[in-house]
């Protein structure tokens, strides 16, 4: 949203707010380029001006979100994204789906290109999600197909940066916020499960590129330096100076053993690839959540 309207687009935000919040929008309160409507994708869109692009980012993302909120995660996926194609279809505009790398399940290619089908549990605990994602990308594609709609489909890999929920249930917010806080960072299993971390900055910009380009193939955006859960976690004791240790806990069900993507498809259309060296982007992260810390206890203090 940022980017766009740095970029001279007008922008119009629909978010029920289930897991969004008000605060990452507030700096554009009052810009003559910016509207905001607090509203439910799965509901009839009605837009009265021109639209040219949708960006159809709406969906839990993190499993603590859609573990609790399976029913509403699987109509966002299937009646959202149909109530967003009609809108793309009503109004004449190129539409972005915001796919993510779950639709690969846990992966028996490695790393994971576009052309893998994945290796997903469709009755598992992570289901509602992966499956929603699946079904989002078909539809998406029955509509480039039917009505010759202009669709894109952006394949996110793991993402982290400001403005993340600290208790959201992904790795980089818990890992962070439990090291703050003195507390042992949870690490699943043994740890030698991998996973991939690209800074938010990069994402925007490949995400950007891809809607402005011509590629009507999903395409993978994400960092393909891998690391393991547990280097991960040592990473950032490190760079938060925090004394925690590490805590390990079972594996959760289904969860990927291994995430890397293979972004060869994004740097020979795109030309795009990330520039933000991890420690760079998670000292920014960190200091962050540093600031949302402080300002919580001083609000907390004046309050009492």
């Amino acid at each position: 949203m940022d980017l766009l309207l740095e970029r001279g687009h007008r922008v119009i935000v629909l978010d029920n707010l289930v897991t969004g919040s008000v605060e990452n929008i507030a700096h554009h309160a009052g810009k003559a380029a910016f509207r905001f409507i607090q509203q439910d994708v799965t509901e009839y869109l009605f837009l009265d001006e021109p639209v040219n692009y949708v960006w159809h980012f709406a969906s839990p993302a993190s499993p603590v979100d859609y573990l609790e909120l399976p029913i509403q995660t699987l109509k966002v996926g299937s009646l959202g994204t149909h109530k967003a194609l009609g809108l793309a279809l009503h109004k004449g505009a190129r539409f972005l789906l915001a796919s993510t790398s779950e639709i690969y399940g846990d992966p028996l290619v490695h790393p994971q290109r576009e052309d893998y089908w994945g290796n997903v549990n469709p009755i598992g605990p992570r289901g509602c999600y992966d499956e929603a994602k699946r079904f989002a990308e078909a539809l998406t594609m029955a509509y480039r197909k039917e009505h010759g709609l202009q669709t894109r489909i952006v394949r996110i890999f793991n993402t982290y940066g400001p403005r993340m929920r600290l208790r959201d249930g992904r790795v980089v917010p818990s890992f962070i916020g439990q090291a703050l806080a003195g507390r042992p960072l949870t690490v699943y299993g043994d740890g030698s499960q991998t996973r991939s971390f690209c800074y938010c900055s990069d994402l925007i910009e490949g995400i950007y590129r891809l809607m402005m380009s011509r590629e009507w193939r999903p395409v993978n955006i994400g960092n393909p330096r891998e690391l393991s859960v547990r280097q991960f976690a040592e990473t950032i004791i490190r760079l938060t100076g925090s004394r925690s240790r590490i805590a390990f806990e079972p594996l959760p069900q289904d969860d990927p053993k291994q995430r890397q993507p293979d972004i060869s498809r994004a740097r020979r259309i795109l030309h795009w690839e990330p520039k933000v060296d991890l420690e760079d982007g998670l000292r920014r992260t960190i200091e962050w959540f540093k600031s949302r810390t402080v300002r919580k206890r001083i609000s907390g203090a004046r309050a009492a």
